[in-house]
């Protein structure tokens, strides 16, 4: 919950409209500001108060506990025109939290955590536990000085500038080892616990075995993923708690599901009771890995509870990012996270240098020229199977006439795979154009590289015939310059030569010049790869200079 505080009737104003835009998210602290601080301090997990900073820093000074426990703290100015992290920017989430404060109200952010400051990543933000010598760690990454990556397990981490050798380590292990000067331990959850147990089962004495079985393999229960068992015990009370207690996920399968999971320890006993001849190894095996612990039971008399312990590597993770049409306010929120997420960029040059300013120190560039997009795709899936954190990026949206087909055909399930999408040219051209696709539509690429020209004049005059409004893709280059004209010649088949025509090169681009003409009119000569040509239907119409489709066919009706 977020607690917000104000003083005066201008930053009630900003508070309400921060309140009314999360209203499950917020509470509102009223009363003397003292007293509401205070009341915060104890019942939220962040605070915004619309006060001075200094004021804020005298109110909370007593209050505070440690970094680890303190809620985050974010201060706006009565103006609303700067969202402060002033307090916990990592541990307490108040640097996110300016940032989302500053979206609402559409103030600036201002963050001062170093490692923010530079475009680190802290190590504490990883969403991993951290322990060791973290500060002098992070200071090490600030100051550019030789830090080494040691990663014992595969997970997918973002860019971090380190080096193949160094005085500072960053070590990535699901194992208990005492960290040593100059050495933060990242521990990602790497590690499943399969659990079975007979009604009843004390959670001592599952929690025992658990802890007895991680610690004789010399495993952190830090990076203990989730407890894992059969359906039938999804409520037994010993599992749930423990799983609580363990700050982790009870996650349950079928007895179906187990019973087809090979298990070096079979039993009859839980195949009469449940339906599967294994329960803890197989619940850990299900998704795949490595057994570290075959399956052992409790020390109790007699013993009610069993474990086995599996180590699962970490997927990779692909992101297909489209960038928009080139504008930098017209790449979304989301693939600018993404593009700071990825320890691996993968795509075609000229894009690469559209956004290489928002790429996090560390963030290792693989780009390409024209013509190598299947090339491009096996990349990123390959560096994804390798459990790297993976962005593949194209122009518009990664979905249309893009990378995500290439990338997708190559992917199979061993990798995690997110899209992105963005402004694809079609929608940047009409939002120029005025409203050309009010009503039905579709996209044609005249590009026969990869398509037979039969396939694409079939569907051109299927689109004609359909009445749609049509928007050609790669509509002509120097050396395919016959497409366009045949492609117009069947629309002209079905449309007046009144018809209005779209044409837009390098939309949102500093040289973008939009044109609308006619079907009889437009000259194909003075089109290219850069532009994108729209046709309307026997419904569009120009209106004040503006290309306009209707949504429905109530306007022919009437000039009948």
């Amino acid at each position: 919950m977020i607690g917000l505080i104000s003083a005066t009737a201008a930053g009630a104003a900003a508070r309400d409209r921060l309140a009314a835009a999360w209203p499950d998210r917020t509470r509102v602290y009223g009363g003397p500001v003292a007293d509401a601080v205070r009341d915060a301090f104890a019942e939220c997990d962040r605070l915004v108060c619309f006060l001075a900073t200094g004021a804020v820093v005298r109110l909370v000074a007593p209050l505070l506990d440690g970094k680890a426990s303190d809620p985050g703290v974010v201060c706006v100015d009565e103006a609303g025109r700067f969202a402060v992290s002033l307090l916990g920017g990592h541990a307490g989430g108040a640097n996110e939290l300016a940032r989302e404060v500053a979206e609402v109200l559409g103030a600036e952010p201002v963050v001062t955590t170093a490692t923010d400051a530079v475009g680190l990543p802290g190590l504490d933000t990883l969403g991993l536990p951290v322990e060791g010598d973290v500060a002098a760690v992070s200071r090490a990454l600030l100051d550019g000085e030789a830090v080494a990556l040691r990663a014992e397990v595969t997970w997918p981490l973002p860019p971090l500038p380190v080096a193949a050798e160094g005085a500072y380590t960053v070590r990535v292990t699901d194992r208990i080892v005492e960290p040593v000067d100059g050495e933060a331990l990242l521990r990602p959850p790497t590690l499943v616990v399969g659990v079975g147990a007979s009604r009843g089962a004390p959670v001592e004495e599952v929690l025992g075995l658990v802890e007895d079985a991680l610690r004789g393999a010399g495993l952190s229960a830090a990076s203990v993923a989730e407890l894992a068992t059969v359906d039938a015990k999804s409520g037994e009370p010993g599992l749930v708690e423990a799983a609580r207690r363990l700050g982790v996920p009870l996650v349950t399968h079928t007895p179906e599901e187990l019973a087809r999971v090979e298990v070096p320890n079979p039993s009859e006993a839980p195949l009469a009771a449940v339906g599967t001849p294994s329960v803890a190894e197989a619940a850990a095996l299900v998704r795949g890995g490595e057994l570290l612990v075959p399956k052992r039971k409790s020390a109790g008399s007699p013993a009610m509870a069993t474990c086995a312990v599996v180590r699962r590597s970490g997927r990779g993770r692909l992101a297909v990012v489209g960038l928009g049409p080139g504008a930098r306010d017209l790449l979304t929120p989301r693939a600018r996270d993404e593009l700071r997420r990825a320890s691996v960029l993968v795509g075609l040059d000229q894009y690469v240098d559209q956004i290489r300013d928002l790429l996090r120190p560390g963030t290792r560039v693989l780009e390409s020229g024209l013509g190598a997009e299947e090339e491009r795709a096996r990349t990123a899936v390959a560096e994804a199977r390798r459990g790297q954190a993976v962005a593949l990026i194209g122009s518009g949206d990664a979905g249309v006439y893009a990378m995500a087909s290439p990338a997708l055909a190559e992917a199979s399930d061993d990798i995690d795979v997110v899209g992105v999408p963005g402004v694809t040219a079609a929608l940047a051209a009409g939002a120029l154009l005025g409203a050309p696709l009010g009503h039905d539509h579709v996209s044609i690429s005249l590009s026969d590289l990869h398509t037979p020209w039969e396939v694409i004049e079939r569907r051109v005059r299927a689109a004609a015939e359909a009445d749609l409004v049509v928007t050609f893709y790669n509509p002509r280059s120097r050396g395919r310059d016959r497409q366009l004209p045949e492609a117009l010649a069947v629309l002209a088949g079905h449309r007046a030569p009144t018809t209005p025509v779209g044409v837009v090169r390098n939309a949102s681009r500093a040289d973008e010049s939009v044109r609308l003409t006619t079907l009889a009119a437009l000259d194909p000569a003075t089109v290219d790869m850069m532009t994108v040509v729209t046709v309307g239907n026997t419904a569009t119409r120009e209106i004040a200079g503006r290309m306009v489709t209707p949504r429905g066919y109530r306007w022919q009706e009437e000039a009948r």
